[in-house]
């Protein structure tokens, strides 16, 4: 059994993992083209003035900055539209060890070429070179000044060593139960045992596995890794995305979109679900209660049914379903008030997986394409094809507001933002008294639509930078910032979101309200959103 102080220091790895991840490829495409230079020389500047000094594209740059900031090696100011980098005691201590991440990122780089979840020879190679130099830190000497960095720098390569190998062993059934309970040797498992050997004495080296006569055994530490493999997934799902920051930062800021297919080539989507799913349970026991509540009110005032708009998967509305008729007033009367169910998705690719999944489960459903920007249409679609409203239904949708697609602001805010975020459309930087009356926009839409039955919502949120730089390894905020910042995402901090909702005339049901961690860590919320 492990300790609470076990646990702490274990998640605190995982966190800064994630860190990693997102900091390596931003630090070393930084440091490679002179930004980091730039601002030990001048000190304070501007976000505009480094963007056209360094030939930047500014949204993005803004946002790796932020990062930057978020890890503590920066000070990141954002009053008036106006953003200010000033450097601090930590930045040239951090910007002179950012060469350590060069070859973890052509590590990324390189393995793009080859499938994105098969261990193959020639990457192999170079992940076993990383592994006997981060095993000798790389050369390093320390000083009482420039350890602390030095360990924050390894750990967001050890992050890289392990996080994309810890997501294709969960995914490919490493840590099923058969493993964790019983030792095993490295041919038991893969076809290429000697490459597979070496992966297993480097976690070894970890203190994940114990070693004893070509058999490994999972270590408490271990376990603990292998029960959180999908904490990594979404992180590492944006690998894609990753592999082409200096393109992001300082070339085509359209090179993520600029394709000719309508596959997503940001991001790993099946990787994303699978690593999503790992985090939604916890989410899903607190919306139980507000659909308990809802269906258990007389039958003639319940909503018709439910829209869940962004069905991904269809797991959302397969548990739900399950909650009503297992748990509430409307599932002993489902005969004659049937509960009219739809799944919407703009990904045609989710819309058969939802379709097959409900199938499976034996739920009547529809599924049909929608667009969260668009309700009116989806409205339409409705009366016309089912002859039903969507304001009967009650929405849900789970961490999709901040996904709408960008889209010049109307509404005035009737207070300024105060939001620290750093946000971007194709390169360009957004301001974010903008983001805010483009958010305001997009719940003017939807208010009609929700006036009834209202809108349960779990949506994503950042936190100022300052507070992530004093709580490193205890949130995933610097990796957030980072895979939403870089595809044209907009995270606001919780206060901001409930701010632009009240604007609109519609609130956050106080007796449902959740957020996670519930502390000034907070990057998730669930919201009960109902007119006022």
């Amino acid at each position: 059994m492990l300790t609470t102080a076990e646990k702490k220091q274990y998640r605190e790895e995982l966190f800064r993992h994630l860190d990693g991840i997102a900091v390596a490829p931003v630090a070393y495409s930084l440091f490679k083209n002179k930004v980091t230079q730039y601002l030990i020389d001048h000190e304070e500047s501007s976000i505009s003035q480094i963007a056209d000094s360094c030939n930047a594209n500014e949204g993005y740059l803004n946002v790796a900055l932020r990062i930057l900031s978020a890890q503590g090696w920066l000070d990141y100011n954002t009053i008036d539209g106006k953003v200010t980098i000033k450097t601090n005691k930590n930045s040239k201590l951090a910007f002179d060890h950012f060469y350590l991440y060069k070859e973890v990122v052509d590590l990324l780089e390189f393995s793009g070429k080859f499938h994105p979840r098969k261990f193959e020879q020639e990457p192999f190679h170079k992940l076993e070179q990383l592994f006997e130099k981060y095993k000798n830190r790389f050369g390093l000497h320390s000083t009482s000044e420039n350890t602390v960095v030095q360990n924050q720098i390894l750990k967001h390569i050890e992050g890289i060593l392990v996080g994309p190998t810890t997501v294709h062993l969960g995914m490919g059934g490493m840590f099923h139960k058969y493993f964790m309970e019983a030792s095993f040797s490295a041919d038991e498992y893969h076809k290429f045992p000697k490459s597979f050997d070496t992966i297993l004495t480097f976690l070894c080296h970890l203190g994940w596995f114990s070693k004893s006569n070509n058999h490994y055994t999972f270590t408490n530490k271990g376990l603990f890794f292998a029960k959180r493999a999908s904490a990594y997934g979404v992180t590492v799902s944006y690998i894609p995305m990753f592999r082409q920051m200096n393109s992001l930062l300082f070339g085509n800021s359209n090179v993520l979109w600029d394709t000719q297919t309508d596959t997503e080539t940001h991001v790993d989507r099946e990787m994303n679900v699978w690593g999503s799913g790992g985090a939604h349970a916890s989410y899903f026991k607190k919306i139980d209660e507000i659909i308990i509540s809802l269906f258990n009110r007389p039958l003639d005032e319940q909503p018709k049914g439910i829209l869940d708009m962004g069905c991904g998967n269809g797991a959302f509305l397969i548990h739900l379903f399950e909650v009503i008729e297992s748990k509430t007033l409307r599932g002993k009367h489902l005969d004659d008030y049937p509960l009219f169910l739809v799944g919407a998705d703009y990904n045609k690719a989710a819309l058969k997986v939802t379709r097959a999944n409900l199938i499976q489960a034996d739920i009547w459903a529809k599924v049909i394409w929608g667009d969260i920007s668009d309700p009116d249409l989806l409205q339409n679609d409705l009366k016309e094809n089912y002859n039903i409203e969507l304001k009967d239904l009650l929405s849900v949708r789970t961490f999709l507001d901040h996904n709408r697609i960008w889209s010049e602001p109307n509404s005035q805010l009737n207070s300024p933002s105060q939001s620290t975020g750093a946000f971007a459309y194709r390169g360009k930087r957004l301001l974010n008294n903008n983001v805010e009356r483009n958010l305001k926009d997009h719940f003017k839409k939807w208010a009609p639509h929700i006036s009834k039955f209202g809108l349960i919502v779990i949506e994503l949120h950042t936190i100022p930078p300052e507070l992530t730089a004093k709580n490193l390894g205890k949130t995933a905020a610097t990796a957030y910032d980072a895979t939403h910042g870089f595809s044209d995402q907009y995270i606001l901090e919780i206060n901001s979101f409930l701010k632009v909702i009240k604007e609109v005339g519609l609130q956050s049901d106080d007796k449902y309200f959740s957020k996670f961690p519930n502390s000034d860590l907070a990057t998730v919320s669930i919201n009960y959103i109902v007119g006022t």
